[in-house]
């Protein structure tokens, strides 16, 4: 059995630097994920979206916080991905028939995400 001299040895120290190195493995993998995920999205988006000029307006915007790290993928030309997505009334009376191309695109980059960050967060352990 050895004895460990608590003057020199600090075992709060110790746990604290490996959760600090944990932390910041933590972030990293999110953030990556997160931009990896994000890209993606955009690309499938463009792909999947109907019209000539609407699919190149699909963009995504990175907002980074002292407790937060998101990317929020969205359409340049507001307004327009709702009436696609959902349908909309017809000047003559009717309804148009919606055109889905943004859920299923969310769900995977929702599931895709939290598989990486998952994934990455294994790796580091």
């Amino acid at each position: 059995m050895a004895i460990v001299n608590t003057s020199t040895f600090n075992f709060a120290e110790v746990v604290e630097k490996y959760l600090l190195e944990y932390h910041q493995e933590c972030v990293r993998a999110m953030t990556e994920s997160v931009n990896e995920v994000s890209k993606e999205a955009v690309k499938k988006l463009k792909a999947t979206s109907p019209g000539k000029d609407y699919p190149n307006k699909w963009a995504r915007k990175i907002e980074k916080g002292r407790l937060q790290y998101s990317a929020t993928v969205h359409s340049k030309k507001p307004g327009l991905p709702h009436l696609l997505e959902k349908g909309h009334a017809k000047r003559g009376g009717g309804r148009t028939d919606p055109i889905v191309h943004i859920a299923p695109v969310e769900e995977w980059a929702i599931d895709e995400a939290i598989d990486r960050i998952i994934e990455k967060m294994e790796a580091a352990v």
